[in-house]
């Protein structure tokens, strides 16, 4: 195993915060729409019985921004992501969007300071203004 692979086994945090960015396939603007944040939205309280739990996040037209809380083991990200774009996009279905939806993987990032966390967040939630969306982040 690469030596930048094999140190990512080690995560000393008991319940590590991921930053984690989903784009739509060919980044289509398919999911800014109220379905599809309801279906987001469903997911996200059903985080006792998936083993995670959804924190903040922004959905833009083509792509999500989240941060996500594992419980020990019972899941692992991959699987969160594949069910979470598995949920969204049976919303995208049931409004008649052909799939694909989304492009295959994701990219995730383990925050390992409250730094960290800050600096992903004002990131994340400064996204729509600097799309053009919204003149301020909590519009």
């Amino acid at each position: 195993m690469r030596e930048r692979l094999r140190r990512l086994a080690w995560i000393y945090e008991r319940t590590p915060i991921y930053f984690v960015t989903a784009c739509t396939n060919q980044r289509r603007a398919i999911l800014a729409d109220p379905h599809v944040h309801d279906e987001l939205l469903a997911f996200g309280r059903t985080g006792l019985e998936r083993g995670a739990w959804l924190g903040s996040y922004v959905l833009m037209p083509d792509h999500i921004h989240a941060f996500v809380v594992l419980d020990d083991e019972q899941i692992t990200l991959a699987d969160w992501m594949k069910s979470l774009k598995n949920a969204l996009s049976k919303s995208l279905r049931n409004q008649h969007i052909k799939a694909p939806h989304w492009q295959k993987g994701f990219f995730d990032h383990v925050l390992r300071s409250g730094e960290s966390y800050e600096g992903k967040w004002w990131y994340v939630r400064e996204n729509p203004v600097r799309a053009g969306l919204v003149i301020k982040w909590n519009d």
